[in-house]
């Protein structure tokens, strides 16, 4: 029995290895890199703060970065120039690294007021030619000769009498006895 036993535990066990789950992967015993919290502030308060590695925020406020690497920061706000730092790896005593400067503190300088340019006169667009209505033209004086009156077409038919319309509306009448 504790053979049988043994057999379908190892098979189970064997079988598990070729599709063990994703909770059961090995990154959790990995060392996760060593963060450093770092705070930012700006004079005046309200910048865009933008480190190298893709991370930003709004001054003053804070950012956790991975002390593994200098990092540079770039300041920017509207009417301001933009000003940079450089956050510098600084090994301690116990194998750790830290980053420096922390805090970090810039005063953006206002940027200088730019030459207003005179406002550009813009050219009337050129009108269009319309067509008017054309003026009837002026009478024409009568000549000595005047011209044969035409006659005015026959008039049509009595209805039902041959030569009135295609198609009678009634039937012909029968021709007196």
């Amino acid at each position: 029995m504790y053979r049988v036993f043994a057999i379908v535990v190892g098979g189970l066990a064997l079988a598990a290895c070729t599709s063990s789950p994703s909770w059961m992967n090995l990154d959790a015993l990995k060392p996760t890199p060593i963060t450093d919290t770092v705070r930012f502030e700006s004079e005046p308060p309200g910048a865009d703060a933008k480190v190298s590695n893709g991370q930003a925020c709004k001054t003053p406020c804070s950012l956790s970065l991975p002390a593994n690497v200098a990092y540079t920061v770039v300041f920017s706000l509207n009417g301001y120039q933009p000003e940079s730092d450089s956050l510098e790896l600084v090994s301690m005593g116990d194998g750790t690294s830290r980053l420096r400067p922390n805090p970090v503190l810039v005063e953006l300088t206002p940027a200088p007021p730019q030459a207003k340019k005179p406002p550009v006169k813009k050219k009337p667009a050129p009108r269009k030619k319309t067509t008017a209505a054309k003026k009837p033209a002026a009478p024409k004086p009568a000549t000595t000769q005047a011209a044969p009156p035409q006659s005015a077409p026959p008039p049509p038919a009595a209805q039902g009498q041959p030569g009135a319309s295609p198609w009678p509306s009634a039937p012909p009448a029968e021709p007196p006895k």
